[in-house]
This record gives structure tokens, C-alpha cells and sequence, in this order.
């Protein structure tokens, strides 16, 4: 053996970890510091998404809003339009929600004003954080409430208008349910000029943008057949101040009265000319609210025509609104169909369908998207159309006669009355229908006396 110590093995160390466990302890710390990365990375893209996920959007939930008449002359329209966008989304909640979230509706009351209708939007768009706006009541409040949701892209959803501007093809946020006030009054001009050769026509309407509207429509139908209005009225909205209007109008001698406006000043009107005599037919926009209006006209309805956007509430012969009536009354058990709350529970069900087939990723493009590219959406029998340049549902027009009872009939066109006596230079009104058959009325109800003319 030489002097010289043998050489340390290099791999050596004692008292020390060996390599093997060195480069063991160097790959654990690495790992969790990879580890820790991934979760402080995936923690940040979680927190990025969440803060870029749409307003009213959440794991559990999506948040719509709805700013309408809740109270005041109006309030029958906005109760009964959330009754039945309430309906749809109760509906589609029982069964899971949508994708696993349920819909929830905000709903305040804007009294069928402007200035309170935008105070509300932005309240529900700046303040609630919804996903979107819909079942707004009215023309001027959407007026005033449109260009806020466009700006910012929120989705405006099945408001109760049926004014042109809102069928603009460049408002992509707005999507309509209704046929348009000018498909109304065409329905209303051919009815009256064709099916009882009426040609002395007066309007009623009510004094802004919804009534100026609905007097574009009718004068447009009028030259279209050459012919123009004899007379017009108005009245200023949130009020029953027709007198002047009814005076006005009869001086025109009218053979026929159509009217834009809400149910009480239109009742109102309809309960005074019957006391002039004023023997006209009267014939009223579906905006008008038509439950509520029979019910304020009382024995005064018999023979009222209201054209309507929707079908008979109480068809349930129709799977639609067999449907909506079983979703209203697991909502209310009291609560009666009509025409608005079916309309609501349209607008419900568009949005129910909509997001089913939008998928688990929710945003406010990808709704609109949809609605647009699916195009054809058929909710029990009923279809909605849409596409490009297309943001209105239904063409439909229906016409309806207010019988005795104060419930209403289709009829396909409108019929004459039995000629009035002789020496008397009225025209013959419309007949409530020509409906002989009976109707069951619950115990208690007084059955209403026909109106007599003589007592006026």
C-alpha cells in the first residue's frame, strides 16, 4: 500500500444526503413549486373569467330585469306581463333551470312614465347587474329606455309595443315578440272597409309617441285606399280626460272609432259616446289591455272589436296555451289567463328556449346570436321567426268581439248588426259576435242587462 490516501468517491458524503436524494429532494421541489404555479395561474384565469363573465350571470342563477306599469292607469298591462314572464321562468325553474341555473326576474315599477322608466334601467343595469331587460310596457318608455340598452348591449326582450322604430334591423339587442302597430291597423282599415263597407273613419289616440304611432298607422291604411280621417281626438296620458276628444270626434260623424290609448280613458270614451248616442263601431289596439278594458266597460262592451297578438288565453285547444295555463296557475292558483300575461309567458318561454339551446356558456352576444341563427323557435304549436334583419317573432293579428258577458270571441271577419230602425242615419255596428251559445258563470255573478239605449 503507498503513502497516498485513497481518493473519497465523489458520490460520497457522509454525514450529508447522497445524490440520489439531492436530485429526489430538488424534483419534490420542484414539483410543488410547479404545483403552487398552476394554482396561483388557474386561480387567476378563474378570477379574469368571473370578472369578464356577463352581468347577471352566475353559477347558480341569471338575473333578468323588468321595468313596467305596476301601478296606475296602466298597471293592468305591467302586472299582467310579469305574471306571465314569471310564469315561464317558474316553469322552466321546476325543472332544474336552464343548464342548472335557475331565472330570476327584478321587476320595478316605472308607472307607464319615461323619466321613471330610465331612472329603473339604469338602476337594473348600473345597480342589479342583469343579464337583460325584458317585458318592458309601452312605446314611449321604450323609447326612452332603447337607446340605454343598445349602448350597452343589453338585451331587450319582448317589450309590449308594437312600435315601428323598435323593428329596426340595426337594433341587434331588441328582440320583439308581437306583430308591429302598423300591421294592426291595416288589419283594422280592411276589416272595416271590406267586411262593412265603412268608409267614415275618426280616431282616438292617446297624445305621444305611442298614439302618434297608431295615427301613422291608420292614416297610411286610410290612403292606401284612398281615403283619410274625418275626425280626431286626443287625450294626455295617465289621464281619462275624453270629453273633448268625444266632441270633437262626433263632428265628424264617424261611422267607425278606432282607438290607440289604454283601457280606462278608451273605456271612458266608449261609456260617454254611448250616452250621446255617438252610434259608432269601436275598435281598439291590443296594447289597450282588453280584460281590463271589458271589465271597465261593464254592460258598455258588448260589441267592442279589439284586434289582438296573441290568441285566445283560454284556447287551450292550443298546446301553447295549455301550457301557459298550467304554469300560471302553479304560480298563482287565483290568477286569471289573458291576453297580456300570455304574451309575457311568450317572452318567457322565447328565453327559456334561447338559452337551452345557447348551452352552459351564457353571454349576452351568445343570446342574441341564437335567437337570430336558430331562427325559428316553436313553443307548442306557436312559432317565432326570426334571422337577419328579422327581430320580430309573430305577424299574426287576431280579431276579437267583446260578447255580453264581457268575455271575448275570435271571429275571422266582422259581421252587421241587425239594422237599426228606421229614421235613425247611424250605421249598423258590429254584433258581439254572433254568438247564441250560453256561458257558465260562477255562482254569484250578476249576469249583465243589455244596454238600453233609451235609458242613455
Amino acid at each position: 500500500m503507498n503513502g497516498f490516501a485513497k481518493p473519497k468517491n465523489s458520490h460520497e458524503n457522509p454525514g450529508g444526503p447522497t445524490l440520489r436524494q439531492a436530485v429526489s429532494n430538488a424534483w419534490a421541489l420542484h414539483r410543488h413549486a410547479v404545483l403552487t404555479l398552476t394554482i396561483i395561474f388557474c386561480a387567476l384565469v378563474v378570477g379574469t373569467l368571473a370578472a369578464r363573465a356577463d352581468p347577471g350571470v352566475f353559477d347558480d342563477r341569471i338575473v333578468f330585469g323588468q321595468s313596467a306599469a305596476l301601478k296606475g292607469p296602466a298597471a293592468a298591462l305591467g302586472v299582467g306581463m310579469r305574471d306571465g314572464i314569471v310564469a315561464a321562468f317558474q316553469e322552466a325553474n321546476a325543472s332544474g333551470g336552464v343548464h342548472g341555473r335557475k331565472l330570476d326576474l327584478v321587476s320595478y315599477n316605472d308607472g307607464y312614465e319615461p323619466e321613471m322608466a330610465i331612472a329603473n334601467t339604469k338602476r337594473l343595469i348600473d345597480e342589479d347587474k342583469v343579464f337583460a331587460l325584458i317585458g318592458e310596457v309601452g312605446t314611449p318608455t321604450s323609447k326612452a329606455v332603447q337607446p340605454i340598452t343598445t349602448e350597452q348591449g343589453v338585451p331587450f326582450i319582448g317589450p309590449f309595443t308594437g312600435a315601428d322604430f323598435l323593428r329596426d334591423p340595426s337594433l341587434t339587442n331588441v328582440v320583439n315578440i308581437r306583430a308591429s302597430y302598423l300591421q294592426e291597423t291595416e288589419a283594422w282599415i280592411e276589416h272595416l272597409t271590406t267586411d262593412l263597407g265603412l268608409s267614415r273613419i275618426a280616431i282616438l289616440y292617446q297624445d305621444d309617441s305611442f298614439g302618434r304611432a297608431g295615427i301613422e298607422g291608420v292614416t297610411k291604411a286610410l290612403e292606401k285606399r284612398g281615403l283619410a280621417l274625418v275626425a280626431e281626438g286626443t287625450y294626455m296620458r295617465g289621464t281619462t280626460a275624453v270629453k273633448r276628444a268625444l266632441l270633437a270626434i262626433r263632428k265628424g260623424r264617424p261611422q267607425a272609432v278606432v282607438m290607440v290609448g289604454a283601457y280606462e280613458p278608451c273605456a271612458e270614451f266608449i261609456k260617454l259616446a254611448h250616452i250621446i248616442k255617438l252610434d259608432a263601431v269601436f275598435v281598439n289596439i291590443s296594447f289597450v289591455g282588453s280584460e281590463a278594458l271589458a271589465e271597465e266597460l261593464g254592460r258598455d262592451g258588448e260589441g267592442v272589436v279589439v284586434t289582438q297578438v296573441m290568441p285566445l288565453p283560454d284556447d287551450v285547444k292550443i298546446p301553447l296555451v295549455a301550457s301557459y295555463q298550467r304554469a300560471l296557475k302553479a304560480v298563482d292558483p287565483n290568477a286569471k289567463p289573458g291576453f297580456v300575461s300570455l304574451e309575457g309567458y311568450v317572452a318567457g318561454r322565447l328565453v327559456v328556449e334561447a338559452l337551452n339551446k345557447l348551452g352552459n356558456s351564457v353571454t349576452r352576444v351568445g343570446l342574441l346570436s341564437t335567437i337570430r341563427d336558430v331562427g325559428a323557435f316553436d313553443l307548442d304549436g306557436i312559432t317565432l321567426s326570426y334571422g337577419p334583419g328579422r327581430n320580430q317573432g309573430m305577424d299574426k293579428v287576431y280579431l276579437t268581439v267583446i260578447q255580453t258577458d264581457g268575455s271575448f270571441k275570435a271571429v275571422d271577419r266582422l259581421e252587421r248588426a241587425t239594422p237599426v230602425q228606421s229614421g235613425c242615419s247611424c250605421p249598423p255596428k258590429t254584433m258581439s259576435s254572433i254568438d247564441t251559445r250560453s256561458h257558465e258563470l260562477p255562482p254569484g255573478t250578476a249576469v249583465p242587462k243589455p244596454r238600453d239605449e233609451s235609458t242613455k
